[in-house]
């Protein structure tokens, strides 16, 4: 087996790594509260240097929390250029949209106007009133903080001069860092043999940061050595197709062949990431997939939802080949634009091996938008 360090707690760190590790689990657990709280349709509090924004998720808001938001100040519902665009929305201010919110309105109607499922049936949501002006600091990182709950994009949310009485408060700086701070938390939590179908000579390694935060794990076959590169796949996890077996994508085929080629190669790594749908979660795969089944594709069903075609992350699987003790690596992907994620985050890329498999009648249009849109190589 591959060389195993020892779980990352049990490191030597000087003052400085040790003080920079606790504040980033500290920032992950703040963002995991903060997104419980979003999930469950209350207010947080996010604090700047230039003052507080209270805000709700757009998805489980109620008509309660709106009127209880609304006597504070003015109320606007922020949007991503992605989801404005697609309401044919003129992008006045950067990063997000905010649009004035008329009194009374019911929550309802602004879960309409986030959720893209209901587009064709209710195409009449105008006319909408822009904000042209600068917005609040914490308008962009109340609307990243609804991705990381899981939910649409989407937030109502004013400006306000202190933390309402029972508000969570975090840092605005929490959030908008919250990509790297979960990586630089992330450690090693035990290991294991868990012979394969195929692949006998394997060990699990999990990961996740100790306070908070997604679970991400190993899947190490052979005895790879560290100091050459190793056979490595990326691979997001995919709930219907990996476990149901699902013929809309080739996630399934993807994973069983990267272990069973990895196996004949004589060893090498795949990286089994939490984060599904290209970064947007299940359930908002699933909103997708009901955008692709009206014919959008699959881009243009991420776009649509208020999502960037790909939202993944990869510092964390460079930190996962740094804890694994890999430097280098023979990427097995047809993603260019992963090859180039990758390097950027540190991890030197010393090939892309071609991963591919033959299409089917469900995936075919899916494939082809991969190649057209998203440069994957076939």
């Amino acid at each position: 087996m591959a060389r195993q360090p020892k779980p990352q707690s049990q490191k030597r760190f000087n003052a400085g790594n040790h003080n920079s590790a606790r504040e980033a689990a500290q920032a992950v657990e703040a963002v995991a509260r903060a997104t419980e709280a979003f999930r469950q349709g209350k207010v947080v509090a996010i604090v700047s240097g230039e003052g507080v924004v209270v805000a709700l998720a757009t998805e489980t808001a109620s008509d309660a929390a709106l009127a209880a938001l609304s006597k504070g100040g003015q109320m606007r519902l922020v949007l991503t250029h992605a989801r404005a665009q697609t309401l044919k929305i003129r992008l006045y201010t950067p990063d997000v949209v905010a649009l004035g919110i008329v009194k009374g309105t019911k929550a309802q109607r602004l879960s309409t106007i986030a959720d893209p499922t209901d587009d064709l049936s209710s195409p009449l949501k105008g006319p909408f009133d822009v904000v042209r002006e600068a917005l609040p600091a914490g308008f962009a990182p109340a609307v990243k903080l609804a991705k990381l709950a899981g939910l649409l994009p989407s937030v109502v949310a004013r400006a306000g001069k202190s933390v309402p009485r029972g508000a969570l408060r975090i840092a605005a700086t929490d959030i908008a860092n919250y990509d790297a701070h979960v990586a630089e938390a992330l450690c090693v939590v035990t290991r294991a043999r868990v012979p394969l179908k195929g692949a006998e000579r394997t060990e699990l390694v999990a990961f996740r940061p100790p306070s908070a935060g997604p679970e991400h794990y190993a899947i190490v076959i052979g005895n790879p050595p560290n100091d050459a590169p190793v056979l490595a796949r990326l691979h997001s996890e995919c709930f219907t197709g990996d476990l149901l077996g699902s013929l809309k994508c080739d996630c399934g085929e993807q994973l069983r062949g990267a272990i069973e080629a990895i196996s004949k190669a004589g060893g090498g790594v795949l990286l089994y990431l939490a984060q599904e749908g290209r970064g947007i979660g299940l359930i908002n795969k699933l909103r997708a997939y009901r955008l692709q089944d009206q014919g959008f594709d699959t881009v243009e069903a991420n776009e649509r939802l208020g999502f960037e075609a790909d939202e993944r992350v990869y510092a964390i699987a460079a930190r996962m080949f740094k804890l694994l003790g890999f430097k280098s690596v023979r990427l097995m992907t047809n993603n260019p634009d992963k090859v180039k994620s990758l390097r950027a985050a540190g991890v030197k890329v010393a090939e892309r091996v071609p991963h591919k498999f033959p299409d089917n009648d469900h995936n075919r249009a899916y494939l082809k938008t991969k190649a057209e849109k998203t440069g994957h190589l076939f």
